[in-house]
């Protein structure tokens, strides 16, 4: 893993505006493998006070994409296709970590997954897409 990729994905997480407006960070990256975990705020919670699914659903898109995104030479970046997901327990707690992981990069399609936990550990969305490679200034 090099640092300008690290940088790269830095920069264009830092242009999320959902991102942002969810209070979500970094905590790691690797080859293939990228982590994301945001606060579980008022803004962002469902009527039964739980996170919304669309927090789940973004946080774990973003992991997945940007792990893929670790694959890809300078002159390539990654947008969603089709992204499946299972929501297996209710988002409760204080944050949510959304763990994005490359199962196959090939040259026109990345098949991804993520999984999404509360702050106890309990897996709350697993989620499986593909992202497709696209040039960077697309």
């Amino acid at each position: 893993m090099t640092a300008e990729i690290e940088t790269r994905i830095a920069e264009s997480f830092a242009r999320q505006g959902l991102m942002g407006s969810f209070g979500a960070e970094i905590l790691s990256v690797s080859a293939g493998h990228v982590v994301l975990q945001a606060p579980i705020r008022s803004a962002a919670q469902q009527q039964h006070g739980f996170a919304h699914a669309g927090l789940t659903f973004a946080l774990g898109d973003s992991a997945a994409g940007y792990a893929a995104l670790t694959t890809m030479p300078p002159d390539r970046e990654v947008v969603t296709s089709e992204m499946k997901i299972n929501l297996l327990a209710p988002g409760k707690g204080a944050f949510l970590r959304a763990e994005g992981r490359v199962i196959r990069a090939g040259k026109r399609l990345v098949v991804v997954t993520a999984e999404v936990f509360r702050d106890d550990g309990e897996m709350v969305a697993l989620m499986q897409g593909t992202m497709i490679p696209v040039s960077a200034t697309a």
